[in-house]
């Protein structure tokens, strides 16, 4: 990996190992996404103590809670007896976390309260439930698995002024959804960071969303009246929307207009809740606040709903994309809002995207396959996505400290 990474035709996709080969995807398993802070889900989907969730990422099962406190916590969902998960449900409750096994009994906390027969000098205290570095910003809960989190307190400061007008602690979630795409998880990524793609292959998604590179570009744009025009106004209604994007490239938050005449992401252009999705902005035409944080999300907040994504890599060749819709907490479907019509566009945009990435997936096992060159005009993002990936891992395959790794790499 690592010759392959100093020998990168610069503007060029990556050579074929990087999108198939298992033993380079151990390696991007163990020096992304076991060491960096992943979005798992909202702060709305554990609204009460003992609300849960559970996630899977490469090798690790994942818990996540609320506790008595109304703290949010992540820990490893390994019972410290023999190992089995703890939480066995993609979502649930309860007021305490019981094994199914042997029903070996952990507190909200992660704290054993109740293991029966055990010897006599048996401590629990010595058998807590393992904790996850875990993080809540914007309504966005966020875990790092390793033992010693990057600081998240760079990321929090760009994110929350964005997103703490839409209020999405307080939202619910109307719809979710996860597709399984056979290619690897750069694919998704390459594919959602460019819309060269987009007039031949969404014709939903044109019907509100620009075509123009500086919807997914990488640039603040201050050259184009119509971006600076929207963030003007919106700014001035209190809503921060200027590009801001991390200096190493990892995250990236602005807000920018739909096309005229629109407001969200339905088919016809016009809302497709009634209340707004928060009741802090009342602004017209705010267009859609995007945030992108590598490896794990891309987001879309309008006025009247979000739809957020999250990434989650299978194998080297299959990736979990699992969609959510946000609305107010107090909108009722049916009354509301008609589920189909807020769901079509990006139900439909991600069935397409599917089939994209996973005709590129099929093309680049091809023995021919050779990497060719970005358009300079509409796919500025995909490469910006493609060299953060190459920078993130030279400068880790080059600092790493286990020597099993670097052999692989």
């Amino acid at each position: 990996m690592s010759n392959l990474i100093r020998t990168r035709k610069p503007g060029h996709a990556l050579q074929q190992p990087f999108y198939i080969d298992p033993e380079f995807f151990k390696v991007d398993m163990e020096l992304i996404w076991y060491r960096d802070w992943l979005f798992v889900g909202h702060d709305c989907e554990v609204k009460k103590p003992g609300n849960y969730f559970t996630v899977q990422v490469g090798a690790y099962p994942v818990v996540v809670v609320r506790d008595r406190e109304g703290r949010i916590r992540a820990f490893h969902n390994t019972c410290r007896h023999r190992g089995s998960r703890v939480c066995t449900s993609a979502k649930g409750g309860s007021a305490r976390l019981v094994c199914p096994y042997h029903q070996w009994t952990y507190d909200l906390d992660g704290k054993l309260l109740f293991a029966r027969q055990v010897a006599d000098d048996f401590d629990p205290a010595a058998h807590s439930l393992k904790p996850v570095a875990c993080e809540s910003v914007g309504g966005y809960i966020f875990i790092c698995l390793a033992s010693e989190p990057a600081d998240f307190a760079p990321f929090r400061q760009v994110m929350a002024p964005y997103f703490a007008p839409h209020r999405l602690t307080e939202a619910k979630i109307a719809h979710e959804e996860t597709t399984i795409e056979k290619g690897n998880w750069k694919l998704v990524w390459e594919n959602n960071r460019e819309c060269y793609h987009c007039a031949a292959n969404h014709p939903e998604l044109c019907k509100t969303y620009s075509e123009a590179p500086t919807m997914t570009g990488v640039s603040g744009t201050d050259s184009d009246p119509e971006m600076v025009e929207h963030w003007t106004r919106c700014e001035a209604a209190g809503l921060p929307s200027r590009f801001n994007i991390d200096a190493a490239g990892q995250y990236r938050a602005t807000r920018a207009p739909l096309l005229p005449g629109t407001e969200s992401y339905t088919m016809t252009g016009k809302r497709a809740v009634r209340p707004n999705l928060s009741d802090q902005v009342n602004t017209d035409r705010i267009g859609s606040l995007m945030l992108f944080h590598y490896p794990t999300t891309w987001n879309h907040v309008m006025i009247d709903h979000a739809v957020t994504f999250r990434v989650i890599p299978i194998s080297a060749e299959e990736t979990a994309l699992t969609t959510k819709w946000l609305v107010h907490k107090d909108a009722v479907e049916g009354v509301d809002y008609d589920l189909q019509e807020l769901t079509h566009v990006w139900t439909a945009t991600n069935h397409e995207d599917r089939r994209i990435v996973e005709e590129n997936a099929f093309g680049i096992r091809s023995p021919a396959y050779e990497p060719g060159p970005y358009s300079q005009v509409h796919e500025g993002g995909t490469e910006q996505f493609v060299d953060w990936y190459v920078s993130f891992m030279a400068s880790r395959l080059g600092g790493q400290k286990k020597p099993g790794l670097k052999d692989v790499a």
